[in-house]
């Protein structure tokens, strides 16, 4: 009878099967994969093991080859009692590269593991880098807008907007995905809201009801790119390159409001500058500095 290995994750699954004649799951290194989750699939392929995945979850599309295979479900629909399950946590930014690891011993790519994992924490390294000197300025982080919910200083979007000179307005609070009030965030008055591109061009819409919150005043509403800042993958690298130029336009028109003042209520569908793809060292002023 297969064996089936199933990784649990605290946001996402993953399960694969092995040969019938392997007994130990010390020693085992899976052939057959479905992966139960999108971010998983991403670090299937990171570590080169992608021609194992013979099923993967709903929403998995990158890389294009994921098109092509059958979707079985997720973690929530799939019958677990046949897998054998361990965890795989990608709560903060530094589980990416463990995850990598993970999934890198469990297929016997450990090598190619070790190598996309040194690479992340590299990039991430430089994003940080190109960052250190950026002037403080204060976000808020909008994961929807009904019911209105952010994030705390734990959650790995909370970690970007470190590295990338900001400060998130609602870092102290206790959950990782807490429920807030519209009062308090007219309260903690953000300079800059951000959200991602999923959330649609009226994201910030409600906000103009209260012109006087300073990202309204300064024209700091930005969308990032949803699937890069949704799935925790290396690919967050690219998500932190996006989010580092919005902040970047923000201390601009931040700067630009104290000199002069606002002409006119800034517009509500503003999206992050685009951002190189493949790009790994953040983003750069007009100095190339």
């Amino acid at each position: 009878m297969t064996r089936a290995l199933a990784l649990a994750g605290l946001f996402a699954a993953l399960c694969g099967c092995s040969d019938a004649a392997r007994e130990s799951l010390e020693t085992d290194t899976y052939q057959r994969i479905v992966t139960l989750a999108p971010n998983l699939t991403e670090l299937v392929y990171a570590v080169g093991a992608g021609d194992r995945l013979v099923g993967v979850s709903a929403w998995s599309d990158y890389p294009a080859e994921v098109l092509k295979l059958p979707v079985v479900g997720d973690a929530f629909m799939v019958d677990q009692e046949q897998l054998n399950v361990e965890v795989v946590r990608t709560r903060g930014l530094s589980d990416v590269a463990e995850a990598l690891q993970h999934v890198g011993a469990l297929t016997g790519m450990v090598d190619e593991a070790e190598v996309a994992a040194a690479d992340y924490r590299e990039q991430l390294a430089a994003l940080r880098e190109a960052n250190s000197d950026a002037e403080p300025i204060t976000v808020f982080f909008q994961v929807s807008g009904r019911p209105l919910f952010t994030i705390n200083a734990e959650h790995y979007v909370s970690e970007l907007i470190e590295i990338c000179g900001g400060t998130n307005v609602f870092d102290d609070l206790g959950e990782l995905a807490p429920s807030i009030s519209v009062e308090a965030v007219v309260d903690r008055a953000p300079e800059v809201m951000l959200a991602s591109t999923d959330a649609g061009d009226d994201a910030f819409a409600e906000w103009q009801r209260w012109p006087t919150i300073p990202a309204n005043l300064y024209g700091n509403q930005f969308l990032l790119p949803a699937d890069e800042l949704a799935r925790a993958t290396p690919r967050l690298i690219l998500a932190g390159g996006a989010m580092c130029l919005a902040l970047q336009q923000a201390r601009f028109n931040r700067a630009a409001f104290s000199a002069s003042g606002p002409t006119e209520l800034p517009d509500p569908t503003r999206h992050a500058p685009e951002h190189a793809q493949g790009q790994t060292e953040g983003p750069t002023d007009d100095s190339g500095t």
